[in-house]
């Protein structure tokens, strides 16, 4: 954008220096803009098909196979799903669908883990705390413990700078004596 300010004001400027009318470049500049605010308008109000997006996906990959995948990902996803690409192990192209979030930190204990078959932890419609801090002590974790306790919830999902010492063995041995299910992340950096 501001490439095209500089050159339309350098031709501007080299138009009144030649004898043009500054009154008629402004005017002559106003039109331009409408013209191409209007051309703009009506290629952004193109939808996005999925032809398109397989295109744009098989140029961009240079293998049609994988434009089409990633085509068939964006309509299941809807354009608010994220989509990752990774280089496998395996030949061939395999897709996963994840419902929810996905965050690839670790647990901060394996005593969290949900899942064993996997070493996953998943939960689902659980209260989630997310902070910027470091939780260390039982002090900084004992109030939130108690309100989640309190509403009768029995899981919990932290996402904090860290979670260690006292907090995390609180957490754990809560855990272990089925109080409370909780899963401590560390944050992901962003």
């Amino acid at each position: 954008a501001t490439v095209l300010a500089q050159a339309i004001i350098a031709e501007g400027i080299k138009n009144i220096t030649a004898g043009a009318s500054p009154l008629a470049v402004k005017r002559g500049m106003e039109k331009a803009l409408e013209a191409v605010v209007k051309e703009l308008k009506e290629k952004v109000s193109q939808p996005v098909t999925g032809d398109m997006i397989e295109n744009v996906a098989s140029i961009s990959a240079n293998d049609k196979e994988i434009g089409a995948t990633i085509a068939s990902m964006v309509k299941e996803m809807g354009k608010e799903g994220v989509i990752t690409v990774e280089e496998g192990q395996t030949f061939g192209i395999e897709q996963e669908v994840v419902r929810g979030m996905r965050i690839d930190k670790g647990y901060a204990s394996h005593y969290m883990v949900t899942n064993q078959d996997r070493m996953e932890a998943e939960y689902t419609d659980v209260p989630i705390l997310i902070t910027d801090k470091k939780i260390s002590s039982l002090q900084d974790l004992l109030p939130l413990l108690e309100k989640v306790l309190k509403t009768g919830r029995k899981e919990l999902v932290i996402i904090a700078d860290d979670v260690d010492g006292e907090a995390l063995t609180t957490l754990v041995v809560n855990k272990l004596r089925g109080i409370l299910n909780a899963l401590a992340i560390k944050a992901p950096g962003f």
